[in-house]
């Protein structure tokens, strides 16, 4: 089931915490939703859960419009707040089977349902204790499971692996890729090496504007404008080789990286240079000790994109 969102604008005030924006998400996608903090992410989330409504822009699910049967969309969404409100006195396992009976699970069903979310989630060894005496990171495994309760086709998740350990992170990561396979994932993080390892498609906002949607890869390739490559040459002097450098025909620029080292970050626009660096050191007699394609950071690309 996809998500398109037309024209989304929310005004708190006079403020615009959503503004103007425009998203597709295809069924099977897992979509990594990032911002700095005050950027309108949550409140995105919460239009798309309807749990509040916009003041202008359209919402489809599946083809459905949130104007036109709210209730009957919100049966086929899963959504983790944030601050994962739950009922701290009761057990998890009492919880989860009154999730699943106002979720509409037929009454036969509710205790399978329940031990398959208590399986996937983890919670096994814990389902008997009451909520308030859970850790953090179980806790949000509660709230992860209370989500998928009636496996619903949209899953919206903001900031799933707040409060877990290395070990839950990779769990969690692996089980959101498995439920990517078929569901619709948006995931909202700060954690960006987990969008990484996680998400198909990165979609970036900040003041409550679009400022980046594609691949990872994609945004790189944006920010860099071209591939560079991080090359160390020895038996030279620096100046030298950094002119010679720059001589290269598909060479675009060249910055030092480490003059200690002889180390450069050469900016390119053909894999071909790669040769043409070789044969250089060869004619030269220098000695090429590293070659290296470099990555821009999404750390790198995100502040970019946010600090102004």
């Amino acid at each position: 089931m996809d998500i398109v969102i037309e024209n989304l604008t929310k005004r708190y005030g006079v403020q615009k915490a959503v503004d103007n924006i425009s998203l597709k998400v295809a069924t099977g996608e897992i979509l990594g939703f990032l911002g700095p903090n005050g950027a309108g992410k949550t409140t995105t989330m919460k239009i798309i859960t309807n749990f509040i409504s916009a003041d202008e822009g359209e919402v489809y699910i599946g083809g459905m419009s949130m104007k036109d049967d709210p209730q009957e969309i919100k049966r086929h969404i899963g959504y983790l707040p944030e601050n994962n409100p739950l009922y701290h006195d009761m057990p998890v396992i009492d919880y989860l089977e009154f999730c699943a009976r106002i979720n509409n699970i037929e009454k036969q069903k509710v205790s399978t349902r329940v031990a398959e979310m208590v399986r996937i989630t983890g919670l096994n060894s814990e389902k008997h204790k009451k909520i308030f005496e859970l850790s953090r990171g179980y806790r949000q495994r509660v709230g992860l499971a209370q989500a998928m309760i009636h496996d619903p086709e949209i899953l919206i998740m903001d900031e799933p692996t707040s409060g877990l350990d290395p070990n839950q992170i990779a769990e969690i990561r692996k089980l959101i890729r498995e439920l990517g396979r078929e569901k619709t994932v948006i995931l909202s993080t700060h954690i960006l090496p987990e969008v990484e390892a996680t998400c198909d498609r990165i979609f970036i906002i900040n003041k409550g504007k679009l400022v980046a949607d594609g691949t990872a890869e994609s945004l790189r390739k944006k920010a860099q404008g071209s591939d560079i490559l991080r090359v160390r040459i020895e038996d030279g002097d620096i100046n030298q080789i950094f002119r010679a450098l720059q001589s290269l025909k598909a060479v675009t620029m060249v910055d030092f990286a480490d003059r200690q080292l002889n180390r450069f970050d050469v900016h390119c626009k053909s894999e071909n240079v790669k040769r043409e660096i070789f044969r250089l050191c060869v004619e030269k007699n220098w000695v090429l000790t590293e070659l290296t394609p470099y990555e821009t950071r999404l750390e790198d690309i995100f502040r970019e994109l946010t600090m102004n």
